[in-house]
């Protein structure tokens, strides 16, 4: 409605002037105005599904062709009985019937119309399309970041709570401090993980609950070391990002050490990047870093391509650097991250 208003107006106001006749312009443009709606809406609303979206190109020409023509005979006739004799008061001269040069500035001043409003809504469609595309794709990337961030390991939930029912049967005084470690991690696992970004304080503290869990779990012969620094206050970050770190230096060092385990974490805060490093040894016989890589990365449950993923779609390029090396004795996770 607002585009055929301007329309009508802005013609009405260019030939009125033009002519110096105001009354014969309006009663011109208000003859032609459903004409050009009529051929504007056929060619996008009929011509257009039918023909070009099918690839029928020549058919679709013809049909243009034949409507702008059948179009031309309604017109002049409309014009000389309805208006005046003088068909085309702008030609060259008054007309005589149709002649070929009234015919031809008639087609294609219909056929400017109707190509502008076809633009019109191709782009309004585009438009739409688009915006309904990235709406979906944000939905799905929002639905795959909700899904990784609740693939949690059965394996330590299932290995935690034979750590309990063992120290029950034993009467053991862990007991307790074993059961309120994993409550405080299934309530940050359910509750805080639904928002987008959590503070890096309770990223680390349930990092934390982790550990002491795993410390209970395999008893003296595990050391790890944990060194935090910087201001911490304020910082955001994806919940569940750094524990797949953590979980994967347990599962590629402890479970497969014999010996004495030691696993190394440091976490520190500059400006506004988190700088964040997993360290554990290696079992005496390992396999190279690419086959050690794309194992933790096929493995069941969180791991490093879960972390990967994460990254990739909660984070723009430039705002973190994932680093992972390895050397015969020891795997080391870097992570550079902006909070």
């Amino acid at each position: 409605m607002i585009f055929w208003t301007i329309y009508i107006l802005f013609n009405t106001i260019r030939w009125g002037s033009y002519f110096d006749d105001y009354s014969y312009s309006l009663k011109t443009n208000l003859l032609g105005f459903p004409i050009h709606m009529t051929l504007a809406y056929l060619n996008v609303y009929y011509l257009m599904p039918k023909f070009v979206h099918k690839k029928k190109y020549w058919s679709y020409a013809g049909l243009v062709v034949l409507s702008l023509f059948l179009m031309l005979i309604l017109k002049y006739y409309l014009t000389y009985y309805l208006v005046s004799t003088n068909v085309w008061p702008e030609g060259p001269e008054e007309p005589i019937g149709l002649s070929f040069n009234y015919a031809l500035q008639m087609m294609l001043g219909e056929f400017y119309v109707v190509a502008f409003v076809t633009a019109i809504k191709v782009t309004i469609d585009w438009l739409g399309e688009n915006n309904r595309f990235n709406d979906l794709e944000k939905r799905q990337l929002a639905t795959e970041l909700r899904f990784l961030r609740s693939q949690v390991s059965p394996h330590f939930f299932f290995n935690t709570l034979n750590n309990i029912y063992g120290l029950t049967l034993e009467k053991s005084d862990k007991a307790p401090e074993v059961v309120l470690r994993l409550s405080e991690l299934m309530r940050y696992l359910l509750y805080a993980t639904k928002k987008r970004k959590q503070d890096l304080v309770s990223e680390l503290h349930c990092i934390q609950n982790y550990i002491d869990l795993e410390r209970i779990r395999f008893s003296d012969h595990l050391k790890v070391t944990v060194d935090i620094k910087g201001d911490l206050e304020g910082k955001k970050i994806a919940p569940m990002l750094l524990i797949p770190l953590i979980e994967n230096s347990f599962k590629h060092g402890a479970n497969q050490n014999l010996g004495a385990v030691k696993i190394s974490l440091s976490a520190q805060v500059t400006g506004d990047f988190l700088y964040f490093e997993v360290c554990n040894n290696l079992p005496v016989k390992t396999q190279d870093a690419k086959s050690l890589i794309h194992a933790n990365k096929n493995s069941s449950g969180i791991g490093l391509a879960n972390v990967e993923k994460r990254l990739e779609l909660g984070y723009k390029p430039q705002e973190y650097h994932l680093e992972i090396n390895q050397t015969d004795q020891h795997f080391t996770v870097k992570l550079k991250l902006k909070v």
